[in-house]
């Protein structure tokens, strides 16, 4: 006989993969939060130094830093999956055969 919701939800397991997954989930969004309003932060508040050239080039300091923040997005998205794979996914099948 299958569990109800309430049951599930009174599960330790449950309860632990609700925890880990909302403190992780916060965590990045945070971090992905001071990334981006730190790059917007930089460009309203010093323009000049994203416009510096790089060497005798045409390249601007502010184009490496706009492509690390993109690079960084992927890094925390992959992150997120790499562990959501390892941890998450070992606690749901749990929970489910659990609740069978």
């Amino acid at each position: 006989m299958a569990l109800s919701a309430e049951e599930i939800e009174k599960n330790p397991k449950f309860q632990e993969l609700v925890a880990k997954r909302r403190t992780l989930g916060w965590s990045l969004t945070i971090l992905t939060l001071i990334i981006y309003f730190g790059f917007i932060l930089l460009i309203a508040f010093d323009p000049k130094f994203l416009g510096e050239k790089m060497g005798d080039g045409v390249m601007t300091i502010g184009m490496p830093i706009g492509l690390a923040v993109i690079v960084a997005t992927f890094l925390i998205v992959g992150f997120y999956v790499v562990r959501a794979n390892a941890t998450y996914d070992v606690l749901t099948k749990q929970i489910v055969e659990e609740s069978k």
